[in-house]
C-alpha cells in the first residue's frame, strides 16, 4: 500500500475550513460548562419569575381574606347608620316631658317613615299576604278558618313578614281559608 498524500484540494479545503474558523463564520459546538453555566442561569431565571409568581398569590389571597373579612364585618354599616336617625327620633320623644298623645303620635308615625325608608334602602320588603294564595315558602299559617274565600287564600295577617332581596328574613303569620264542606 502506498501513502497516500493529501491531494491539494484536501489542502484547500482544509485552509479554507481553518480560515473560515478563524473568523468564526462557522460555528463551534460550546462546551459541556459553558452549557451548564447556561442552564443553571436558565433555571435560576425561572425559578426566582417562580418565587415571584408565588408571593403574588400569596399577597392576593392574604387580600381577598382581608375583603372578605371586611365585607363580613362591616355589611351592615349602611343599615346600621339608618338606624341611627331612628333611634334619635325614639330618644327625642322619650326626652319630651309634656308630650300629648297627638304629638307621640305624630312623632311615632314620623319614626316609623324613617324605619320604613331604612328597609326601602337596605331592600328589605315588607310581607303582607292579606288576599293572596298561601305559600309555605313565604307564609307561616297559624290555622285555618271558614270563609267565603276560596281554599288556601289568606284571610288574616297576624304578623307581617319580611323579606331580604329573595330571601324570607320572617315569614308572615296568617290565618287561611279552608274549604267550605259541601
Amino acid at each position: 500500500m502506498q501513502d497516500e498524500q493529501p491531494t491539494l484540494e484536501q489542502h484547500e479545503e482544509a485552509a479554507q475550513t481553518s480560515s473560515a474558523a478563524e473568523e468564526g463564520k462557522i460555528e463551534t459546538m460550546p462546551s459541556m460548562e459553558e452549557l451548564l453555566k447556561q442552564a443553571e442561569l436558565t433555571a435560576q431565571e425561572h425559578h426566582d419569575a417562580w418565587l415571584r409568581a408565588k408571593a403574588d398569590a400569596e399577597n392576593i389571597r392574604k387580600r381577598a381574606q382581608t375583603d372578605v373579612a371586611n365585607a363580613q364585618k362591616y355589611a351592615v354599616e349602611s343599615f346600621s347608620s339608618e338606624l341611627l336617625a331612628v333611634k334619635d327620633s325614639l330618644e327625642a320623644a322619650l326626652a319630651v316631658e309634656t308630650a300629648t298623645i297627638e304629638s307621640l303620635k305624630s312623632g311615632v308615625e314620623l319614626t316609623l317613615k324613617q324605619l320604613v325608608s331604612a328597609f326601602e334602602k337596605s331592600s328589605i320588603t315588607e310581607l303582607n299576604p292579606a288576599g293572596e294564595k298561601f305559600d309555605p315558602h313565604k307564609h307561616q299559617a297559624i290555622s285555618m278558618v271558614d270563609s267565603d274565600a276560596e281554599p288556601n287564600t289568606v284571610v288574616t295577617v297576624l304578623q307581617k313578614g319580611y323579606q331580604l332581596h329573595d330571601r324570607i328574613l320572617r315569614p308572615a303569620l296568617v290565618m287561611v281559608a279552608k274549604g267550605r264542606e259541601a
